[in-house]
């Protein structure tokens, strides 16, 4: 299965009943394989679960786990924790991001003689999973706004990870820059505070412990009601460099692009060492990384390079636009507004478009004219195209740049290998 270093099977040495599900599982996800649903994980989970309700504990009882989590960066992160900790030992991770208790279970169910469970959680289940799997590590990146329809506003979401948190036995690795999580994991009894920044701040001006102002003098933050503050970082990002507790100077040479890839590399150093992966060796292991489930690839496709670029929400369009400022490269926009996208596209007015001044814009997808209007907002020059194909074969010469929403993302990866 994907995400697995062995195929060693494991079935021989689970319950009978747990037997059963994996195999049932098994064959559910072979199925929709072979149905071209996709890789199956999800509905092999499902099938598992119900079958064996205590199947993913069953399954991660004898892994070193870690979770990650996040609204922003967990897929990648986990990719860079994953290839770090094979310097000591096999893995096994929901590699794909399919990231609920199905999904998981799905993705651990392949049969392997992994040391190491590197498993993505979705915010939302992130108490759940930590008590069924009783992982060694969490790793708590970021939280924003996100999903608006279905998902809980930011202060709930880091409420229900501090509750859900409080008694767990788990090194947690959170992020001091935020104040949402650092609140979150204030309540656990082991925090590695790792410096990994904040772009977006619209999320976290009122303290969370409180309800205060919260005051940001330059890279800090703290509450002047409650006292509410930044911890000190044991390990932190310094330009190109991870800082160690010992103050130690790593450098950081990754294929991803962006300074979101190289917070994402600082919190998986500090992730891996928590396993005894000195940062030297973790660091240079996720080198290898080029690309994360197709985001950051750059495609052919009728004869131009296309770059592939996922944003889900506000805080990600921010660190996508990043990736894009110097020359005015043209940049197609595809927002959709599907079930896993969130149906509510009011976050739309809350990102900075206006950062794409001079760079000849294509917009499509499901939302195309709702984006349309928040350009014409933004006083920015753009066209309404109805495919991919109509907006390459428009565009002005150079590699393009196509940002996109997670559903749209999948449809623009299909567009270009068909």
């Amino acid at each position: 299965m994907p995400g697995t270093d062995s195929e060693a099977p494991r079935d021989a040495s689970l319950p009978a009943r747990a037997k059963i599900a994996v195999t049932a599982g098994k064959m559910a996800a072979a199925l929709s394989q072979k149905a071209g649903r996709g890789s199956g994980s999800v509905i092999g989970g499902k099938v598992a679960l119900k079958l064996d309700p205590d199947l993913l504990a069953t399954l991660t009882e004898h892994l070193d786990v870690v979770l990650v989590s996040a609204t922003n960066g967990k897929t990648t992160t986990t990719r860079l924790i994953a290839e770090a900790l094979r310097a000591a030992g096999p893995v096994v991770s929901n590699a794909l991001g399919a990231n609920m208790p199905a999904g998981i279970t799905g993705a651990l169910a392949g049969g392997t003689g992994a040391r190491f469970g590197v498993i993505e959680v979705d915010e939302k289940y992130l108490p759940m999973v930590a008590r069924d799997t009783r992982p060694k590590a969490i790793a708590l990146l970021n939280l924003s706004r996100d999903q608006l329809d279905r998902a809980a506003e930011t202060r709930m979401m880091a409420e229900k990870w501090r509750e859900g948190l409080r008694d767990t036995e788990a090194v947690i690795i959170a992020n001091a820059d935020d104040p949402l999580v650092t609140w979150a994991a204030s309540s656990c009894k082991k925090v590695v505070w790792v410096a990994a920044g904040q772009a977006w701040k619209e999320d976290a001006w009122s303290c969370p412990s409180c309800g205060g102002v919260m005051q940001r003098p330059g890279d800090d933050w703290f509450c002047g009601e409650c006292g509410f503050r930044r911890p000190n970082p044991h390990w932190a990002l310094q330009g190109t460099h991870v800082i160690d507790p010992h103050r130690g100077a790593w450098p950081i040479q990754l294929q991803l692009p962006g300074r979101a890839n190289l917070a994402n590399a600082t919190s998986s150093a500090a992730v891996a060492a928590v396993f005894g992966v000195a940062p030297q060796v973790a660091l240079q292991r996720m080198q290898s990384v080029a690309a994360v489930a197709g985001r950051y690839d750059v495609v052919q496709y009728r004869g131009r390079d296309i770059r592939l670029l996922l944003a889900k929400n506000p805080a990600g369009w921010l660190e996508t636009f990043s990736l894009i400022d110097g020359p005015p490269a043209p940049v197609i926009l595809s927002v959709n507004a599907m079930d896993a996208d969130g149906t509510d596209t009011s976050w739309l007015w809350d990102v900075d478009y206006e950062r794409l001044a001079g760079h000849p814009i294509f917009v499509m997808g499901q939302r195309k004219l709702d984006l349309a209007v928040r350009l014409e907002v933004a006083n920015l020059q753009f066209q309404v195209v109805d495919s991919l194909a109509q907006a390459v074969d428009a565009a002005p010469g150079g590699r393009i740049e196509a940002i996109a929403n997670y559903t749209a993302f999948q449809q623009l990866r299909k567009a270009v290998v068909a």
